[in-house]
């Protein structure tokens, strides 16, 4: 097992208590700025996901922010009001990359939504593979009120997540969602109470990182690299992952172990 570099994160913790289990949660934690991003925070997502990313105990990643009020509403404005041009590119291609990096993490990420999610923090969940959300969460894309657009995805992602016309109305007017309409159109994979919402979704990522790592990784990448290309192409994209799944050792030990009326030992191979 590769073990985790211990790190002082100063805008995230690292919640290693669900490890046995294949489980890590990542907690945005700047409560005096209501969890928004700054420089550091995706400084420090991209150096905690990178090394997670090595890792060899994990299966599912969750992750939510501090509090009850905010996941992230986004950019820190108050950083931003002080940069020129230049230092505002070389802050967003940061941005990029830490949400590339939740993006095609190798298992499922998983955002636990406490609070409101707008602008960059909207593409952060939209970024993860599901979304259990608090009731009293609102969700939405006010970029166009600002004078600019999303940037880390939002354009791209929220139409693959929704009806196309839909994903075009809450871009063009900038307005927020409820827990319950983002359920309803599918934004959403459930809605719990604040008091439910981080015992539920670690309940689902234990048992999503029970299942085999092979498949788990097989089944992201068919499923997100299929939908950007035609049928046909997809169909073969999930061949190809299914023929890296059924000639493993773990597909083996699956048999076996369900011969055998008991657990399976997965060990990725």
């Amino acid at each position: 097992m590769v073990q985790t570099k211990m790190v002082d994160w100063k805008t995230i913790v690292l919640d290693e208590s669900q490890a046995e289990e294949f489980v890590y949660i990542i907690t945005l934690n700047r409560p005096d700025a209501m969890n928004s991003l700054n420089t550091l925070m995706a400084e420090e997502l991209i150096e905690c996901v990178t090394m997670l990313k090595e890792k060899d105990d994990v299966r599912a990643l969750i992750i939510t922010g501090s509090g009850t009020r905010c996941f992230c509403p986004g950019a820190d404005l108050k950083e931003r009001k002080t940069m020129d041009n230049v230092q505002w590119k070389r802050q967003h291609d940061i941005f990029e990359d830490a949400y590339e990096l939740i993006r095609t993490f190798p298992y499922p990420v998983i955002a636990a939504v406490n609070g409101y999610a707008l602008g960059g923090g909207m593409e952060m969940i939209l970024s993860c593979d599901l979304r259990y959300v608090a009731e009293h969460a609102k969700m939405g894309l006010p970029e166009a009120k600002l004078g600019i657009i999303p940037g880390v995805g939002g354009t791209q992602l929220l139409p693959r997540s929704v009806p196309v016309a839909i994903a075009k109305e809450l871009l063009f007017t900038g307005k927020q969602l409820d827990a319950q309409k983002a359920l309803e159109i599918g934004l959403a994979n459930d809605v719990f109470s604040m008091e439910e919402l981080l015992e539920k979704t670690i309940e689902t990522a234990k048992t999503i990182a029970k299942n085999a790592p092979l498949s788990l990784q097989s089944i992201k990448k068919a499923v997100d690299t299929g939908l950007q290309t035609d049928i046909n192409t997809a169909l073969s994209i999930e061949l190809d992952q299914y023929y890296k799944c059924a000639f493993s050792e773990d597909r083996l030990e699956g048999v076996y172990a369900f011969n055998e009326k008991r657990d399976p030992v997965w060990t990725g191979k």
